[in-house]
């Protein structure tokens, strides 16, 4: 995949924010607005419309297929770049989750955006979704340290939604980026780095 190295992912940070639009600082986003981001866009048809290539779909939702039950450690630099490339195109929405530094641990002021965030994928209106939960830090400390780091707070995002929420830990794929992906390139030691993404993949193969 050649585009893959030009992409720039929005992500979860120090703010929460989502594609449509941003929360300020210190703000939660409700359920509802998680929900409203996460929902698969309907699909417009009209005279200039593109024809829908079915069999890139298919490849996609093959790939996709594939990372339900990995662990997130066992995924390699090119599947971490095809998620990448493929979550660029889906509904995401970007929430402050704040950890403990240098640490996995969610922070007290955090806990209601995850529970938020639970609420949203309970939703039945996103049964039949597989959702990715990508970790980032800020480009403080080394690659090793932080790619390390990212995908211990992906995973306790997912330990905390399938434990609190009974979703189903085959539909969210968790993955890290350590500080290869900067919400802000412009200041990488940004508190605002440090992020978790949720992109609703749309695959509809989640487990019943």
């Amino acid at each position: 995949m050649t585009r893959i190295h030009g992409l720039s992912i929005a992500t979860i940070g120090a703010a929460l924010s989502m594609t449509a639009g941003l929360a300020f600082a210190g703000d939660t986003v409700s359920a509802d607005k998680i929900l409203g981001a996460l929902q698969p866009k309907p699909l417009t048809r009209g005279l200039s419309a593109a024809p829908v290539d079915t069999a890139a779909q298919t490849r996609e939702a093959g790939f996709v297929d594939t990372l339900r039950n990995r662990k997130t450690r066992s995924l390699s630099l090119g599947e971490r770049q095809e998620i990448a490339e493929i979550a660029a195109t889906k509904p995401k929405i970007d929430l402050e989750i704040h950890f403990d530094y240098n640490s996995a641990d969610i922070s007290r002021e955090s806990t209601q955006a995850v529970q938020e965030l639970g609420k949203a994928l309970s939703n039945a209106s996103l049964k039949g979704s597989t959702f990715v939960v990508a970790g980032h830090t800020d480009a403080q400390g080394g690659e090793a340290y932080n790619q390390d780091l990212s995908e211990r707070r992906a995973d306790t995002i997912k330990k905390y939604l399938t434990d609190k929420y009974g979703l189903a830990g085959a539909n969210l794929v968790t993955v890290g980026y350590g500080k290869t992906q900067p919400k802000d390139p412009n200041a990488p030691m940004d508190p605002a780095n440090r992020r978790v993404q949720v992109v609703n993949m749309d695959t509809k193969t989640a487990s019943k």
